[in-house]
């Protein structure tokens, strides 16, 4: 399960990668980048270029953190989901299936009883009658 403070560092590691880009991209126009690495003629620098970088950079990473931030959002939207088998009626839990008392006894140490709603008991109380006639 992804907690929020991992969010949060996805969030950053994605903003530090495109500030690392940025820089890059001013220190190739500024120290001409390629040549002092390989040799070479050096370029002379270009600000204006530089900046469309930048601003390239910039527009690529708002649509990124924002697909980012949805995607995050839906995945806790399902992960709020408690999986319940439709026929033996356990829950998924852990990688595993458990009973119902397991699963509130495990994940939130709450101890189960059992006991019947109205609705089942009122049936219970007609079943009985019907078998006992």
């Amino acid at each position: 399960m992804i907690n929020r403070k991992n969010i949060h560092r996805i969030l950053w590691y994605e903003t530090i990668g495109f500030l690392l880009l940025i820089a890059l991209s001013w220190l190739d126009e500024l120290v001409s980048l390629p040549a002092l690495i390989f040799g070479g003629a050096k370029n002379p620098p270009s600000i204006h270029e530089a900046m469309m970088e930048t601003a390239a950079i910039v527009i690529v990473w708002l649509v990124v953190i924002v697909f980012t931030r949805r995607i995050v959002q839906r995945l806790f939207y399902f992960e709020g989901f408690l999986r319940v088998c439709a026929w033996c009626r356990k829950i998924g839990y852990e990688d595993g299936w458990t009973t119902v008392e397991e699963y509130f006894s495990r994940g939130f140490a709450i101890k189960t009883s059992h006991s019947m709603c109205l609705e089942c008991q009122a049936k219970w109380v007609e079943e009985t009658k019907k078998n006992a006639a």
